[in-house]
């Protein structure tokens, strides 16, 4: 984590992975995420972790996208039917 101002934020890439995926999955699960969406609700994390973040998970298949929008997967949703992921 560093600095930023006098407020910590969250760079760890693990952390923030996970934040990608709870904040995706709570609520409507189909709904469509933009990047800029996802700042302004994990607003403690670094943008560029955050974009690092969505890479990975998008490389993974944990999350999909269509332009500039990313959802969960098919299988990232099942998991969460099957209460696999702990939201």
């Amino acid at each position: 984590m560093f600095y930023h101002g006098n407020r910590r934020r969250i760079d760890d890439p693990a952390v923030v992975r996970r934040a990608v995926i709870l904040q995706i999955l709570c609520g409507d699960r189909e709904k469509r995420w933009s990047a800029a969406e996802l700042a302004r609700e994990l607003d403690d994390v670094d943008r560029d972790a955050l974009n690092n973040a969505l890479g990975m998970l998008k490389h993974f298949g944990v999350l999909e996208s269509v332009g500039e929008t990313v959802f969960a997967s098919r299988t990232t949703r099942q998991l969460d039917d099957l209460d696999l992921i702990a939201l």
